[in-house]
């Protein structure tokens, strides 16, 4: 079974992650994309400590899928610089991480 990853990131808004699941599920960059509540983030930016209302976005994919997906998220994200952040998944259910596998191969045959 080819490398899995989850891609991290967070959208301002929920209308803007459902935008970028969808893309990622119709181009079968993702098996699967979560969207979860919001979030109260708090960060520096431009030397000032802010706050913001972010919805998180877990993305389940392959390894070779990653700069396809970093670049959607870049294009269709509103931040200057936004989350992205690739974890790898080490185990898991077998016949869900084969689920993966075989819904992100489709996009090869596209």
């Amino acid at each position: 079974m080819t490398e899995l990853v989850l891609i991290i990131t967070n959208y301002p808004d929920k209308e803007s992650a459902t935008a970028l699941a969808e893309g990622l599920i119709k181009q079968h960059l993702a098996a699967c994309v979560n969207i979860s509540g919001a979030c109260h983030s708090v960060y520096r930016w431009q030397e000032k400590i802010t706050s913001a209302e972010e919805f998180p976005v877990l993305i389940k994919t392959r390894r070779q899928h990653y700069d396809q997906v970093e670049q959607l998220i870049k294009i269709m994200h509103p931040y200057e610089l936004p989350e992205i952040i690739m974890v790898p998944i080490v185990g898991g259910l077998t016949d869900y991480l084969q689920w993966i596998n075989d819904e992100t191969m489709l996009s090869e045959k596209h």
